[in-house]
Order: structure tokens, then C-alpha cells, then sequence
């Protein structure tokens, strides 16, 4: 017992100085340096190019950023004001709301993907592999394909479809309690079912638009992004953040383990529970503006935590800016790689996570327990 309360002790003091960790600091620095040389290929790269003078010009254009007519369309969803010339509407309108989408995404996937690894101490559990990727993606095909007035509450029904998965999995996964394997076993038989039938509503659909738009959308892409899905994806990411720093601590706590967080007085289901429902919100909010993008709910928290460590709000901070980097990033690579044809983001994640998972398992002999 006092081995554990050593432990909490040493968490806690570490969570107390932690906006003074080196590491922490050289995260921030570098991903926003990755974020910041992404972020100017974006704007000023593409089918019509800009010199990089001419595209900063226009994102610091002081006609645009004071604009009431200008604010209103941001964040009220009013119509594009009509005074844009076509650089203002090239920048503002595609590739500048594509950069803060991305941003939003990879930083949803990134700490949702840190939230599930802590609560089910298992870093194989992201949300694709627990099948809640799977279950929030097939209640906004569905949404997309069908109820194309409701997309508004696109991540009001992921989060339901998201929900409803991971139950699923934990009930499976659950026998006298639940261990890594079963819960990444019960993932992979969820996602499989609700990918089928995913893959099954193709052939109800007539719209050959429809159709293609649904199949980039599975595919994970940041294509056509605009301040729409700003909109819809903001409000849900900022509760997700808010909620999850204040469950620090109970983080910290659940990474001792169940039976030592039940010896210390905490409603261990209720507290995982709780967690996971952030996990999901924020996962649904990435979902329904960006589609299924793989590997980055994986690979970002243990890159994260090998370089800040185990400390939950550490690596929280730490998700928050390195998802954002290597998204935009990779939605850069996407964009530009094979200019004029875009490649969904989703592709290029998975060509990145795929031989960086590869890695790890070859790396670490006791890859899966936290």
C-alpha cells in the first residue's frame, strides 16, 4: 500500500509542475513548427497557386479579419460576402477552413485515442480498433445517405452509434471483468459487423453522387471541408476537452489499476464510463466532419507517451498538439502528392500508422498493457 500511495504521490507532483517538463515544451514547440510549415503549403500550393507573400497577405488581409460580414459568416454560417476576389475566396473559403478541420480531427482522434488506452490500460485500443469509429460512422452513412436534412446533429447521432459500440464491446469483452485481448478481440469482431454492413447500405444507394461523396467519406477525407463543418465539429470538441481535464486525476488513478482504484474509494465502473463517453464525443465529433481516418487515434498517444511519459495531463497536452500535426500534415501530402488528384487523408495514415504499428510490436516484447 505504500509502494501505491508513492506512486500517487509522485503523479501528483509531476501534474503540478508539468507546464515546466522539457519534453512537454519540445512536443508544443515541434508540433507547431510541423503545424506552421503545413499550414503554409496549404495555402499557398494547389490547382491555383499562389507565391507564399501572396497567400500570407491574403490570410492576414485586415479587411477580411475585421469584417463583421466576414465574422458572421464564419461562425453564423451567413452567405460568403460578395465583395471576396477569387484569391480571398480561394484561401478563405477552401484551404484555410481545411486547415483548422484538420487541426480539430486529428486533435479529437489523438486524445480520444489517449482516453481509451487509459481506461481499458491497453495500448492496442484505439477508437477504430474498439469499434467505435465503426459504430459512429455507420450512423452518419446512414444520416448522409438517407436523413440528409438532419446533418446538423451529425455528431449528436456518431456519438449514439460510437456509445452503443463501445457497450457492445465491453459486454462481450466482459467475464468477471475485462482484459486487453478480449477487449481488442471483441473491437475487431464490432467494427467487422458494423463495417459489413457499412459496406452493405452501398447497394441501396441510387445516387451515383451520393455514392462516391459516402465512399471519400469512409475513406477518411478532409475534401470540400469548409466552416460548415467548423461549425458543427467546434462546440463538441471544446465540451470533449473541457470534461477530460477535469478527470485528470481519476486518469491517473485508473492507470494503478481497477483493484487498486476500488482499495482507494473510486467508482471505478462509473469513473471508465464516463471517460469513455468523452472518448466518444470527442471521437464522434472528428467522425462526422472527417470520416473513418485510421491509425491516428493509435499512434499519436505512443508517440506522445514515449517521449512525455504516462502522466494523464501531460499526455493529454502532449495528443492535443501532435494530432493536429500530423494530420494537417498528412492532409498536405494527400492534397499535393499527386496534385491535381487528391488522395483521402485517410490513405496516408495508414500508409504512415501501418509500418509505425509494425514498429512497435517489433520494438516492445510486452506490447499491450498500459
Amino acid at each position: 500500500m505504500a509502494k501505491v500511495f508513492d506512486r500517487t504521490e509522485e503523479r501528483r507532483a509531476a501534474e503540478s509542475r508539468w507546464y515546466t517538463d522539457p519534453n512537454l515544451a519540445l512536443v508544443v514547440v515541434g508540433s507547431l513548427a510541423i503545424l506552421l510549415v503545413s499550414a503554409i503549403l496549404q495555402v499557398s500550393f494547389g490547382a491555383y497557386p499562389l507565391t507564399v507573400g501572396e497567400a500570407w497577405r491574403l490570410v492576414f488581409d485586415a479587411d477580411v479579419l475585421f469584417s463583421p460580414e466576414v465574422w458572421n459568416w464564419w461562425f453564423l454560417g451567413a452567405d460568403i460576402p460578395d465583395w471576396f476576389t477569387q484569391e480571398q475566396v480561394i484561401v478563405w473559403n477552401i484551404r484555410l477552413p481545411r486547415i483548422f478541420v484538420g487541426a480539430i480531427v486529428g486533435a479529437n482522434l489523438a486524445v480520444s485515442g489517449a482516453l481509451f488506452q487509459v481506461i481499458t490500460r491497453n495500448e492496442l485500443a484505439s477508437p477504430y480498433i474498439l469499434g467505435v469509429s465503426d459504430g459512429a460512422g455507420l450512423v452518419v452513412l446512414l444520416t448522409l445517405t438517407m436523413f440528409t436534412g438532419l446533418t446538423s446533429f451529425l455528431p449528436l447521432f456518431a456519438a449514439v452509434g460510437g456509445a452503443i459500440a463501445f457497450l457492445i464491446v465491453y459486454a462481450i469483452a466482459w467475464k468477471n471483468g475485462t482484459s486487453p485481448i478480449r477487449l481488442v478481440l471483441a473491437g475487431v469482431v464490432v467494427g467487422t459487423v458494423f463495417g459489413s454492413v457499412q459496406r452493405g447500405l452501398f447497394f441501396f444507394i441510387d445516387d451515383l453522387g451520393v455514392a462516391m461523396s459516402a465512399q471519400a467519406w469512409l475513406s477518411g477525407s478532409l475534401l470540400n471541408t469548409g466552416w460548415e463543418e467548423l461549425r458543427i465539429a467546434l462546440p463538441f470538441t471544446v465540451l470533449a476537452l473541457i470534461l477530460m481535464f477535469f478527470l485528470t486525476e481519476e486518469l491517473d488513478v485508473l492507470l494503478l489499476g481497477g483493484d487498486t482504484a476500488d482499495s482507494l474509494g473510486m467508482p471505478v465502473e462509473k469513473v471508465r464510463f464516463a471517460i469513455a463517453g468523452i472518448g466518444v464525443l470527442s471521437t464522434a465529433a472528428a467522425i462526422a466532419v472527417a470520416g473513418l481516418i485510421g491509425f491516428v487515434g493509435l499512434i499519436v498517444p505512443h508517440m506522445a507517451r514515449n517521449v512525455v511519459g504516462s502522466d494523464s495531463k501531460v499526455l493529454l497536452i502532449a495528443c492535443l498538439f501532435m494530432g493536429p500535426a500530423l494530420l494537417v500534415s498528412a492532409d498536405v501530402g494527400a492534397r499535393l502528392a499527386f496534385n491535381p488528384v487528391q488522395l483521402p487523408v485517410g490513405v496516408i495514415t495508414g500508409i504512415v500508422g501501418g509500418p509505425y504499428f509494425l514498429y512497435l510490436m517489433r520494438r516492445k516484447e510486452n506490447l499491450g498493457e498500459v
